[in-house]
């Protein structure tokens, strides 16, 4: 009777941790690399070619053999893929190719201007932080802050993108769809009044 029940329960421990593997492999498998991100890249039975590197500010990595390369925007597959088809290109005959990621670009949000504190701020793992909380991490408004000239600087596909915010909208006729979500590397910039 003990053994079946020691059975069950490792069946159950079993498919429960086989889970949390996929759900933890899949959310990796779809993360986009990113400036200051930590990698770590092997190639099978080819010591001399494994690297720990930083991806640079520009979006980049230098890798033995291949020199520079753009990493910034791909998936941990794609860098695979694309480092083990030069290698095959020029150098190897097969080349197996791992990379992991040892450090992950925190997320951060900027605030600036008229603010008290203005500063980085982490951005939580487990929920979204809208541009009122980023404000209040950076201390709120001080007296001389434009608060309905409020803008939002972010950049999407390699371009700047603005947003403009009026957040008297959102504190004081309650338009809540209005207190965007930010994105990392986003900045919070609130200028001064001139009346």
């Amino acid at each position: 009777m003990k053994t079946k029940i020691l059975i069950l329960l490792l069946a159950l421990f079993l498919s429960v941790s086989g889970c949390l593997i996929d759900n933890a492999f899949s959310e990796n498998a779809e993360y986009r690399l990113q400036s200051t991100d930590v990698l770590k890249i092997t190639v099978h039975e080819h010591p001399d070619l494994e690297t720990r590197t930083r991806v640079t500010s520009d979006g980049s990595i230098t890798f033995p053999l291949l020199g520079k390369l753009n990493v910034v925007g791909l998936t941990v597959q794609e860098l695979e893929t694309e480092i083990k088809t030069l290698l095959e290109k020029d150098y190897l005959v097969s080349a197996q190719v791992l990379v992991f990621i040892e450090e992950y670009h925190p997320k951060q949000v900027s605030v600036v201007g008229e603010v008290s504190a203005p500063g980085k701020f982490d951005m939580p793992d487990e929920k979204d932080m809208t541009l009122l909380e980023a404000i209040a991490m950076a201390g709120g408004f001080t007296k001389d802050a434009d608060i309905n000239s409020t803008r939002v600087i972010r950049i999407e596909d390699g371009e700047k993108k603005t947003i403009k915010v009026r957040v008297k909208d959102i504190t004081e006729k309650g338009e809540k769809e209005k207190d965007i979500t930010l994105e990392s590397d986003d900045i919070v910039f609130v200028p001064e009044s001139f009346f």
